[in-house]
C-alpha cells in the first residue's frame, strides 16, 4: 500500500489520478485549494485525506504535508499536477501573467516539492512525479510563456533525479500530449489580456485551434491515470515519461531537427574552444 499525495486532485488529472490509487488500494492525500467537493464525493473512505493546498502558499504545503504524514505515516509518490496553461505570443504576455504562471506553475511546484523531500529522505524511498507537457519539451508558437514554466520543470526534475538517487528516490517528469481534459476551458486557461495583430498567423491561428480541438484531443485522461500506476510500480522508473501518440511524434521530429542543425553547425560548434 502506497501513500499518494497529489495537487491539483479536485479535477482533470488529478481527479483521475485518485480515483485510480484509491482502487488499488492504495492511500491518498488530495489536495485543491478548496477541497469541500473531494470531501463530499469520498466521506465514507477512510484512505482519503483531503487538504486545502494553495500551491504558491510554502507554509501551507509544510502544513499538507506534515498532515499527510499524521495520518498515513509516510508519503511515498508525490504528483505535481497544479498548474494551469497561458496562451499568448511572448511580447503579448504581460508582466503580472507571466509571474503568475511561474508563481504556480514553477514556485507552485518546488514549494510542494521542498515539503515533501525531507519526509522522502527521512524513509530513504520515494517517487517525485512532475507533470510537464510536450510543451516542455518542444515548443509551440502561442505556448511560449507556459512552455517556458515545463522546460523548467523538465531542468528542475532531471537535477532532482540525480541528486535524490543516492537517497532511494526517484524523479520523474510526465510529458502529456493533447489530453481530452478541460484543460482548454476558461478555467484553465488564461488568454493574455493583449493581443497584437501582426501574431495572428502564428498565434492568432493558434488561439484558433485550441477552441476547435477543445474537447476532441486524441489523449485519454483515464490511460494517463492508469500509466501511472504503472510508472509507481517501476522498479526502475524513467526520468522522463511521454505520453501520447503527438507527444512521441513531436519529440521524434524534435531530435531529428537537433540533429540536422546540429551537423549543418557542427564545425563552427567546435572551433569556439581553446
Amino acid at each position: 500500500m502506497r501513500t499518494w499525495f497529489i495537487t491539483g486532485a479536485g479535477r482533470g488529472f488529478g481527479a483521475l489520478i485518485v480515483e485510480e490509487a484509491l482502487s488499488r488500494g492504495d492511500n491518498v492525500v488530495a489536495t485543491t485549494r478548496d477541497p469541500s467537493g473531494l470531501i463530499a464525493r469520498y466521506a465514507d473512505q477512510p484512505r482519503l485525506l483531503a487538504l486545502p493546498l494553495d500551491v504558491t502558499d510554502e507554509q501551507q504545503a509544510h502544513a499538507a504535508a506534515a498532515e499527510a504524514v499524521r495520518r498515513f505515516g509516510r508519503i511515498d509518490v508525490l504528483v505535481n499536477n497544479a498548474g494551469y496553461g497561458l496562451l499568448s505570443a511572448v511580447e503579448e504576455a504581460s508582466a503580472e501573467e507571466i509571474v503568475n504562471q511561474y508563481r504556480t506553475n514553477v514556485f507552485g511546484v518546488l514549494a510542494v516539492t521542498r515539503a515533501v523531500l525531507p519526509h522522502m529522505r527521512r524513509q530513504r524511498a520515494g517517487h517525485v512525479m512532475n507533470i510537464s507537457s510536450i510543451g516542455g519539451y518542444s515548443a509551440y508558437q502561442g505556448w511560449g510563456v507556459y512552455g517556458s514554466t515545463k522546460f523548467a520543470i523538465e531542468g528542475i526534475t532531471e537535477a532532482m533525479a540525480m541528486e535524490l538517487k543516492p537517497l532511494g528516490i526517484h524523479a520523474t517528469v510526465v510529458e502529456p500530449g493533447f489530453f481530452r481534459t478541460d484543460f482548454l476551458d476558461e478555467r484553465s486557461l488564461h488568454r493574455s489580456a493583449n493581443v497584437i495583430e501582426d501574431y495572428d498567423e502564428t498565434v492568432g491561428a493558434m488561439r484558433r485551434l485550441a477552441t476547435e480541438v477543445n474537447h476532441a484531443q486524441p489523449g485519454n485522461p483515464a490511460m494517463l491515470a492508469k500509466a501511472l500506476m504503472v510508472l509507481a510500480d517501476a522498479e526502475r522508473p524513467p526520468v522522463r515519461l511521454p505520453l501520447g501518440s503527438d507527444t512521441v511524434a513531436r519529440i521524434e521530429a524534435k531530435h531529428r531537427s537537433v540533429a540536422e542543425e546540429l551537423a549543418q553547425w557542427r564545425e563552427l560548434a567546435l572551433s569556439t574552444d581553446f
